[in-house]
């Protein structure tokens, strides 16, 4: 479990990066194990030497050489829309420009493209560091709970392997690799979600 500092250190970057309405905040840094909504406190303002975001395993399912592209939207894929959006920084609070993210994760079914690219796919952060990601909701992958893969590099810097997760999932508590580190924020209800997370690379 991270401490007090750790945790007001991730909201920082959130707060750095824009301005996150504290409903978000509450849901991304409640204190129930599965990353239900709970009290936050005040954020203050952006200072060095925060922990970086947490590793974790890339799983089974990795394929290299993804197609570049913002948009992991194309016809015959099912689901809810949502679109995940954020900034990388360094454990400087200095924006990270150029950074390659790769994202892959299950179809709204639950399973993944072994033999293709569907649901796969990188781009790279712009001058602000910001990315941001068109795909769908993944659906639950037998003994996981709901959640993205990534990895991330800084321009000629080391690879950073890590998953994102929902909060607010019953499957979250039983999950081994769940991190409520990872916790994205979520607005929206329907057909269409809004997701943040911002990355910390050390």
């Amino acid at each position: 479990m991270q401490t007090r500092k750790a945790s007001l250190g991730r909201r920082d970057f959130l707060r750095r990066s824009c301005a996150v309405p504290s409903t978000l905040l509450l849901l991304a840094f409640g204190n129930t194990k599965d990353g239900r909504a709970a009290s936050a406190s005040a954020t203050p303002g952006c200072t060095d030497g925060h922990e970086p975001t947490a590793r974790q395993t890339a799983g089974p399912f990795f394929l290299p050489n993804s197609p570049q592209r913002a948009s992991l939207l194309e016809p015959g894929i099912d689901g809810t829309k949502i679109v995940l959006s954020g900034r990388v920084w360094s454990s400087r609070c200095r924006l990270v420009s150029g950074a390659l993210l790769d994202f892959w994760h299950a179809d709204d079914a639950g399973e993944y493209d072994i033999d293709g690219f569907r649901l796969r796919g990188h781009q790279f952060a712009d001058s602000e560091g910001r990315y941001r990601l068109e795909t769908i909701v993944p659906g639950l992958y037998p003994g996981r709970t709901r959640h993205f893969h990534v990895t991330l590099q800084p321009p000629n810097g080391p690879i950073l392997t890590t998953q994102l997760y929902f909060p607010g999932e019953q499957r979250n508590a039983r999950d081994s690799l769940f991190d409520r580190r990872l916790l994205m924020t979520i607005d929206g209800n329907g057909d269409q979600k809004a997701a943040r997370f911002d990355f910390v690379l050390g």
